[in-house]
């Protein structure tokens, strides 16, 4: 038996790993593979696929390029989800501010330094034609930690994946300003070189197990009412999300990892691009 440890946010985008180690499809073949949920992110995943706390990772894209790039031995070995992630840009409920131009200049609560909430707070300030220097950051690690820090007025905004964060908004704890998606497929699946090293047939065969049930990951069943229930979600919130949402079977094409490096760069969020070498394997 082959040991291998991944790890992903315990979002819905991730259930398809879970249906496949609860129908032992990765066991049958003689993979081990003990999934960590990381309600921290990106930021914690790339530090995880730097420890070796983690073999694999799903994570966001931008996130793992910039780590690439800063040094972390890892490569991005196929995409994992194909269309944008929806990030909803929110507030504290009782907030004064009401649009998005309230915000310019104001503090973000990020999850931490490199993870999608920060990259994706300089994408929007860009978006809005502000000046991303004048972005300021509060490390609040979590959704919960940003429900606090909104609330005792530590910082102003948080930005988190839209359906994610809807039962805040319902609760009445969130308000929501805005919507800001990604410009570029939203989560890859990463390796660390040592492992791709080591188990190259073993990646392969996890790719081949979720490429077939992400393929018809739609079409399963009463889907929707699973997800529902699993993740707390209205149902007609997790019909939207699917009818949105695209998984893929493909590695990133070097046509967008340049698009999404030049736009990492022309933000300054990258001070350099790496190789299609560098970043990709494929296998």
């Amino acid at each position: 038996m082959k040991h291998i440890k991944i790890a992903g946010v315990p979002e819905h985008f991730n259930l398809p790993w879970h249906l496949c180690i609860e129908n032992s499809e990765f066991e049958n073949v003689g993979i081990d593979l003990q999934w960590t949920d990381v309600p921290e992110g990106t930021g914690k995943m790339c530090q995880m696929l730097r420890n070796g706390e983690t073999d694999i990772a799903i994570i966001l894209t931008e996130g793992i390029i910039k780590d690439i790039n800063a040094g972390n031995p890892s490569k991005i070995v196929q995409i994992y989800v194909e269309s944008p992630l929806i990030w909803g840009i929110h507030v504290d409920e009782k907030s004064k501010y009401k649009t998005l131009s309230d915000l310019e200049n104001k503090k973000v609560a990020i999850s931490r330094f490199g993870s999608g909430s920060q990259l994706m707070a300089y994408v929007n300030s860009n978006n809005q034609g502000w000046n991303t220097e004048n972005l300021k950051f509060e490390i609040v690690n979590t959704i919960d930690g940003a429900v606090e820090s909104l609330l005792k007025g530590e910082s102003d905004y948080f930005m988190w994946e839209k359906f994610m964060t809807k039962p805040l908004i319902d609760k009445g704890v969130f308000r929501k300003i805005a919507d800001c998606p990604t410009p570029w497929p939203c989560f890859v699946i990463a390796v660390r070189e040592e492992i791709l090293k080591k188990h190259p047939n073993t990646i392969a065969q996890i790719l081949e197990i979720i490429n077939i049930t992400t393929q018809d990951f739609k079409e399963i069943p009463s889907i929707d009412r699973t997800l529902s229930e699993k993740y707390k979600l209205k149902i007609e919130d997790i019909q939207e999300w699917l009818s949105i949402t695209e998984w893929s079977q493909s590695q990133l094409s070097i046509e967008m990892l340049n698009k999404i490096q030049n736009q990492l760069f022309a933000l300054k969020i990258i001070d350099k691009k790496g190789t299609f070498a560098e970043i990709i394997k494929t296998i």
